[in-house]
């Protein structure tokens, strides 16, 4: 595994990290799930990012985790950087909901239970609420770092305008934003525009969720949609709408450099999300060990040559997901 620091701080985080949005809540197979963490943190993935709505049912993720953790990998707490965030619907019902101070106590207090830590190394607010003002979140992100409940603070999917207040107020309090969490990909290149600029003026490392586009930048839907894939999956985020021909013969022209770079098509989407120093790690997900394992692999080879990066370029203008 390599890793690299995070932001200006002394943490550093593998380039590759695992997320537990899908196939990890209580419809998924337990098995399954310990024998992914478990292969991950042995091939040096120190760092795993969780949610309180993550399942599902939301919060079965952390449970799950939980129960992993406590039962094969107690031992390794302190060598493991275990993530969390608040923001999304989690509960129907008051304070269910959003980024209050309300809101981000109760979600704390809630995944520290489920996953039985007694903190998290980062925790997150999850996304920007427009209800609330940016200075009360940020303010109850301050405060759980101060209580020891978290050590680092991050901040995701934030406009930027919304994200350089909330860096600013998390300054002037000497808790610095850690890390921004966006997505980005190959179809989705939004952060280029303002965001990394902005992470690396304010200080804070950059950590990409969904880089294979939810499996679209990988050779599964090149010839159609497989019965147990994420777009043919009902309780997922990925459409079969979404899985337009018009990506797909992008993907398929974008294969062609992956195969004469001796990769598949998912190990050069991420070794391309990784090109930019900017980028501090990717967090992929998987399904099982195998496509893990696949995943991991494109750290073999992260260099890319100009003509290469060129022919990228012009095979994705205009892609968008």
């Amino acid at each position: 595994m390599k890793y690299t620091f995070c932001g200006n701080s002394g943490l550093q985080l593998p380039r590759i990290s695992l997320g537990l949005w899908h196939n990890f809540g209580f419809v998924d197979d337990f098995d399954t799930s310990r024998e992914m963490i478990k292969y991950a943190f042995s091939e040096g993935v120190t760092h795993f990012d969780l949610a309180n709505n993550y399942g599902p049912p939301p919060g079965s993720a952390e449970i799950n985790f939980g129960k992993i953790l406590k039962e094969d990998l107690s031992s390794h707490r302190d060598e493991m950087i275990i993530s969390s965030k608040a923001g999304h619907l989690m509960w129907d019902g008051p304070y269910g909901d959003g980024s209050s101070r309300k809101s981000i106590n109760a979600s704390i207090n809630q995944s520290l239970r489920r996953t039985g830590l007694e903190y998290f190394d980062i925790f997150y607010t999850h996304r920007y609420d427009s209800d609330t003002p940016v200075e009360e979140t940020m303010q109850a992100l301050v405060d759980v770092v101060r209580q020891g409940k978290a050590l680092y603070i991050g901040i995701s999917k934030y406009p930027p305008k919304e994200a350089l207040i909330a860096m600013k107020y998390l300054k002037e309090r000497d808790v610095p934003c850690l890390i921004f969490q966006d997505k980005y990909s190959m179809f989705n290149r939004k952060p280029e525009e303002k965001i990394l600029k902005i992470i690396q003026e304010n200080g804070s490392g950059f950590i990409a969720f969904s880089p294979l586009a939810q499996g679209l930048l990988t050779d599964k839907y090149l010839n159609g949609i497989p019965k147990h894939s994420r777009a043919a999956n009902p309780n997922g985020f990925l459409r079969v709408q979404q899985v337009t021909p018009e990506l797909v013969e992008k993907v398929k022209a974008l294969n062609v450099i992956a195969v004469e770079r001796g990769q598949t098509m998912a190990e050069m989407a991420l070794a391309w999300a990784l090109r930019d120093a900017a980028v501090t790690s990717l967090i992929v997900g998987a399904r099982n060990v195998s496509q893990l394992q696949d995943s991991l692999k494109a750290l073999d080879n992260l260099s890319f040559t100009n003509e290469e990066l060129t022919l990228i370029d012009s095979i994705l203008d205009g892609a968008k997901l």
